[in-house]
């Protein structure tokens, strides 16, 4: 009896190709579980999560929907493992060399944090902002790990014996602007992102020294910081551009009135 030909897709992927074409090394089980995972962070880059299927992620893998689902039970667990690479990643680039004046080595910080959100902007924004219908309780322990490593990274910049509550809501608060302002600006681009990432570490400048105002600790230790600053570097430039206010017409007198009240208290 004549041997039966197995269908196309009970056949190997070497047995599919056509003959005298070079056949593609094959994959091993990790090899092809990291190029799906791979593949499926690209697409959510481009793309909002709910935007993005399991034939999508197959077709751009060049493998079949039944063996996306040999690797993945579903594209939640894609999209929750493509996202935990990418929160990994990211949490990365907090990491800097404590050398330098601060806000110079927030502002390398805070032009890889926008380089990223720029290269995976869709997935990001639609998660973070609440609307994905991709979100669940795995993919917010991502997002909450980054806010944990960029807050700490932030206070190891600081350098602060012991920060104060004060200090530890100045920090929290700054990071989640950071987000708010970097998803609005992706959805936006009023401004060009090397303005947009300068603004965020001045505005960390400011929020600091709003911080030591009340807090003579802190403000000692501000002292320190802004001696390490250099005249170009963002905090100069903020200071400049403060100082260039008081020429705005009445401006001046008016802080003025205001500082001389306070003294009179």
């Amino acid at each position: 009896m004549a041997s039966r030909t197995p269908p196309v897709a009970d056949r190997s992927e070497d047995e599919q190709r056509p003959v005298g074409r070079t056949p593609r090394r094959r994959l091993s089980v990790d090899e092809r579980r990291e190029q799906l995972i791979a593949v499926a962070l690209d697409l959510f880059a481009q793309r909002p999560p709910e935007e993005v299927s399991i034939d999508d992620i197959a077709a751009a893998a060049g493998a079949s929907r039944p063996l996306v689902y040999h690797y993945f039970p579903g594209k939640q667990a894609i999209y929750e493992e493509s996202l935990r690479r990418a929160g990994q990643e990211l949490a990365g680039r907090f990491e800097e060399k404590a050398e330098g004046a601060l806000s110079e080595r927030l502002h390398r910080v805070m032009g890889r944090y926008l380089d990223f959100v720029d290269s995976h902007g869709p997935g990001f924004a639609a998660l973070l902002r609440g609307g994905s219908v991709a979100a669940s309780p795995g993919t917010t322990a991502v997002i909450d790990e980054v806010r944990r490593a960029a807050y700490e990274q932030i206070l190891l910049h600081l350098a602060l014996r012991e920060p104060s509550a004060g200090v530890r809501r100045t920090v929290r608060a700054w990071i989640a602007n950071a987000e708010i302002t970097s998803l609005e600006w992706l959805g936006e681009r009023s401004v060009p992102r090397e303005e947009l990432q300068l603004q965020l570490v001045q505005e960390f400048v400011v929020a600091l020294t709003v911080t030591a105002a009340r807090e003579p600790g802190l403000a000692l230790e501000l002292a320190d910081f802004f001696t390490a600053e250099q005249p170009d570097g963002p905090t100069g430039r903020l200071v400049r551009d403060l100082a260039g206010l008081l020429g705005v017409p009445g401006l001046a007198d008016a802080l003025g009135r205001l500082a001389a009240g306070l003294a009179a208290e």
